[in-house]
């Protein structure tokens, strides 16, 4: 299942939802991913008031459904899940949700990795933070783009 929203949603729920859609799973793995108050640790940044993420409706889902796609022929997945939250969010909200339900743990592990990878780095999501001082573009990160090449 794929779902781009705004509105927030509760980690219990999705991992129960995981539960009882996969048939005896033996592992669910999730990642929850959050708005960082500090963006960028290796400089002077200033804290992050707030997040606006943008998508294009259609293109943004396929692309998630090819990530997941690719997770599953990769893996012997259950089930998974991605939500990706759009809009206007503040520091510390809860931005991204990645479930994985597999018959073993190493399968779910390498899969819900996989999808958060790609996911930042080739999903078409666009983020703009807003400090006190200004409002800018978030540039793709190296280690993002590094973290993609350890699996082609």
């Amino acid at each position: 299942m794929i779902s781009v929203q705004h509105e927030d949603f509760n980690i219990g729920v999705e991992y129960e939802s995981l539960r009882s859609l996969a048939v005896s799973p033996g592992a669910i793995v999730t990642f929850t991913g959050l708005v960082r108050q500090i963006y960028d640790q290796d400089s002077e940044s200033e804290v992050v008031q707030a997040l606006y993420l943008e998508h294009y409706p259609g293109m943004t889902e396929q692309k998630l459904t090819d990530i997941q796609n690719q997770a599953h022929s990769e893996w012997e997945i259950l089930e998974s899940k991605i939500i990706h939250r759009v809009g206007e969010l503040k520091a510390d909200d809860q931005i991204v949700f990645v479930g994985v339900a597999s018959r073993h743990r190493e399968d779910g592990f390498l899969a819900a990795q996989y999808m958060m990878d790609f996911l930042k780095s080739e999903a078409p999501f666009w983020k703009k933070q807003r400090t006190e001082k200004d409002n800018k573009w978030v540039n793709s990160r190296n280690s993002d783009l590094k973290a993609i090449r350890k699996w082609r």
